[in-house]
């Protein structure tokens, strides 16, 4: 550490102060030992290297309350697939929709925005969808 002495003037309303170099201050014909020391840190290499570790220190503490604490999976739900055959024929769900939906449209001369709810039956035996749309129009196609 390293000190410095200075010599200063402060002029304040009515009384002149002065200090000199040997620290001895002069106001208004009284003197009050005072030293002005200007204090200057010095930062080592060796300072810096202990930081770092504990840095270190604090993700892997950081790493191990992770690794005790787990949070569970969010399942992805199961998509079925669904097919359904008969008399060497065979549709998926998406088809009968495609199909129904295309009822609407043209047959019916529907607005696509009016199409809301759609249900399906299927009679395999009769080779025939009975379909309801919007809970309200009723009928049928062949398949």
């Amino acid at each position: 550490m390293a000190e410095v002495k200075k010599t200063s003037t402060v002029k304040t309303d009515a009384v002149e102060t002065t200090a000199n170099s040997s620290g001895a201050e002069k106001v208004s014909g009284k003197e009050t030992k005072t030293t002005a020391r200007k204090t200057t840190t010095k930062t080592t290499a060796k300072a810096a290297v202990k930081k770092a570790p504990a840095k270190k220190e604090t993700k892997a503490a950081t790493k191990a309350t992770e690794k005790t604490i787990k949070t569970p999976r969010k399942k992805t739900p199961v998509k079925p697939t669904v097919n359904l055959q008969f008399s060497g024929k065979s549709y998926s769900i998406e088809d009968l929709t495609k199909i129904a939906e295309d009822v609407w449209k043209y047959d019916l001369h529907k607005d696509e925005e009016a199409y809301k709810s759609l249900e399906l039956y299927v009679k395999p035996e009769e080779s025939v969808a009975y379909y309801v749309f919007n809970e309200d129009i009723a009928g049928s196609f062949f398949i």
